[in-house]
């Protein structure tokens, strides 16, 4: 079966999931930035919250409905992945434009009926826990630098040959030109598509390796080719288990756990936040370099908030690469972060308090 008809399949899929969700009411869109809107949709859809994640998609859809459709398309490879690959196809198909938007009953019908999907669907974060081992895990680094010389056919051998998980991905991460914290390296997009070419070749299920084209294609990133890679390990039996989820206060009609490092009102919190007393505010100030402790703490607080889900897909190699994420790809200044993160899980409720007083300092500046 080739790219063209797995495309059409998707989309008749998509045709029917459509046709079955029917039209939801449009619900009052949240009045934020974009920014936050799109932080609000995804982790509302990895909570299982749907009723806040359709009203951060009509927000999008009204601001800024590209960002609607490709954040959608990193979710679903991203949060979903190996949980429910149907869901994965779903969000996948939708990107494929407007005028297919439009034929199954226009943006809004698809885009909620792909939102709801996703939420409803259990979680594998496993596809991107993986692309930060690839990245930036320091035990990594020389194969890194040794593959990158390595020309296509050469890394798709490895990546099709019998090597431990994380020496097929790191040859799949090079191929493909590396993720988005890979600086100053990058293959030619013609370059890196011949890579799934090839992945065919060898024998890999095509309709694997066609979603994953299809999602890089339309997204820019390697979550997909890692989901197809990821579905070759997945061969124990699973689970399904929720995170535990910390204290959350709501801002409005908004939760605090929305404003993080990718919006300006979440690196104000963080700033503020990094002047208290709180116990890892000051474990912070001792050991991490002042430029670098808002990130740091985003990150932090990312894995121990942000990243959390409903029902998460449990499976050894899954839960494997969840704790190296967790604590070993936080950079040189800390190799373990498992006391950071104990203090910064204990400290939530301290930065909910700093997120109140800033996120409503602010809107009462602004008038709101």
């Amino acid at each position: 079966m080739n790219g063209p008809e797995i495309q059409h399949l998707i989309e008749n899929d998509l045709r029917r999931a459509v046709a079955r969700h029917g039209t939801s009411p449009h619900p009052e869109p949240v009045q934020v930035s974009p920014w936050v809107a799109m932080s609000l949709m995804q982790k509302s859809i990895r909570r299982g919250r749907e009723d806040l994640a359709m009203r951060a998609a009509a927000a999008l859809l009204r601001d800024a409905p590209e960002r609607l459709w490709r954040r959608l398309g990193c979710i679903a490879p991203e949060d979903i992945g190996l949980a429910d690959r149907d869901v994965v196809r779903l969000a996948t198909a939708a990107l494929a434009g407007k005028r297919l938007r439009a034929e199954l009953g226009g943006e809004w019908k698809v885009a909620s009926c792909v939102v709801a999907e996703l939420a409803r669907a259990p979680k594998c974060r496993a596809a991107d826990d993986l692309l930060m081992v690839c990245e930036v895990h320091p035990a990594y680094a020389r194969q890194r630098s040794e593959l990158r010389g390595l020309r296509p056919r050469e890394l798709v051998e490895i990546v099709c040959g019998s090597g431990s998980a994380y020496e097929r991905a790191l040859a799949l991460w090079c191929a493909l030109g590396g993720g988005s914290r890979s600086l100053g390296y990058a293959r030619p997009r013609g370059e890196a598509q011949s890579v799934f070419d090839h992945l065919c070749e060898a024998g890999w299920p095509h309709s694997i390796v066609e979603i994953a084209r299809l999602g890089y294609r339309r997204t820019g990133e390697l979550l997909s080719p890692f989901v197809a890679l990821l579905s070759r390990e997945l061969t124990e039996p699973v689970r399904e288990k929720a995170d535990q989820f910390p204290p959350e206060v709501m801002i409005g009609d908004i939760p605090g756990w929305v404003y993080d490092l990718h919006s300006r009102q979440g690196r104000a919190v963080f700033a503020r936040f990094l002047q208290t007393d709180a116990a890892s505010a000051i474990w912070l100030r001792r050991h991490i370099k002042a430029g670098d402790r808002v990130p740091f703490l985003g990150h932090m607080v990312f894995r121990v908030e942000g990243g959390l889900v409903d029902r998460r897909l449990r499976w050894p190699l899954g839960d494997r690469l969840r704790r190296e994420g967790d604590v070993e790809c936080s950079g040189p200044e800390c190799r373990d972060a498992s006391d950071i993160l104990d203090l910064v899980r204990q400290d939530i409720p301290s930065l909910n308090e700093v997120r109140a007083e800033i996120i409503r300092g602010a809107h009462l500046v602004d008038g709101v």
